[in-house]
């Protein structure tokens, strides 16, 4: 029975991964489905009966991302900032066919151009505003095929000063968009890759992010060279309490 499971939930991660082809998110909210969740737990529930068909509906989640209205007192356990970096606090793990989390941003962070590994990515802004920063993902084989699979590097630490010494293609910034409280913004690999900023210098900013399916590393990218390296996405807290720090 369990072979038959997993046999189905890959089966589910295919097909997503085939809709990153053809999904652009949708403007407004779906009619005659889900008009509204009351809180976190509801959307969280909205969700797995979502993902409890083979075939998921993608547009069914974008909706639920929507009409869920941000309420601090449902994701303050899981609000965790650090002073150096933006923060990945997973809420729910979504049974591997989803994860959902908390993205907490300090004034003035940022991530690095990533991407998301063939996967779907929903963010939501719960608290301020946030600026997301479009790329054109690199023409040359080169740069897409390199991979560095011991990058001592995370999505979550941005070195802008880092170059490489040879230089390929300058990555073309396509568009920036500010998302504001309650909007919800959708991109995948066959849309851009993107950077996500909080630009302010006085004010947090807290986002709640979907990806499916679940990935533990994506490619993040040199700017001026287009260079392409893989990188592991790691949690700075689960479940509302700290990960512990492992020493290498």
């Amino acid at each position: 029975m369990l072979s038959i499971d997993h046999k189905n939930d890959d089966e589910q991660k295919k097909k997503l991964r085939e809709l990153t082809k053809s999904f652009c998110g949708i403007e407004k909210p779906l009619k005659n489905f889900v008009d509204h969740v009351e809180d976190l737990n509801g959307l969280i529930r909205e969700l797995y009966k979502v993902f409890s068909s083979n075939y998921v509906n993608i547009e069914q989640v974008n909706h639920l991302m929507m009409v869920y209205t941000s309420n601090y007192n449902d994701w303050k356990k899981f609000a965790k900032f650090d002073r150096y970096r933006y923060t990945r606090n997973l809420v729910d793990s979504g049974n591997d066919k989803f994860n959902l989390m908390i993205l907490c941003w300090n004034e003035g962070q940022t991530s690095a151009i990533h991407d998301h590994a063939d996967s779907h990515c929903f963010l939501k802004v719960l608290k301020g505003g946030l600026m997301e920063v479009k790329f054109a993902a690199p023409n040359n084989d080169t740069s897409i095929s390199h991979m560095e699979p011991n990058l001592p590097a995370d999505i979550g630490t941005y070195h802008a000063g880092e170059e490489h010494e040879h230089h390929e293609e300058q990555l073309q910034e396509l568009c920036r968009t500010t998302v504001y409280e309650n909007q919800v913004c959708y991109i995948n690999d066959n849309i851009a890759l993107h950077r996500v900023e909080n630009v302010s210098n006085t004010d947090v900013a807290v986002s709640l992010h979907l990806y499916c399916p679940p990935f533990d590393a994506c490619g993040i990218y040199n700017k001026s060279t287009g260079k392409r390296s893989k990188c592991p996405v790691t949690f700075w807290s689960k479940y509302g309490k700290r990960e512990k720090i492992l020493d290498n």
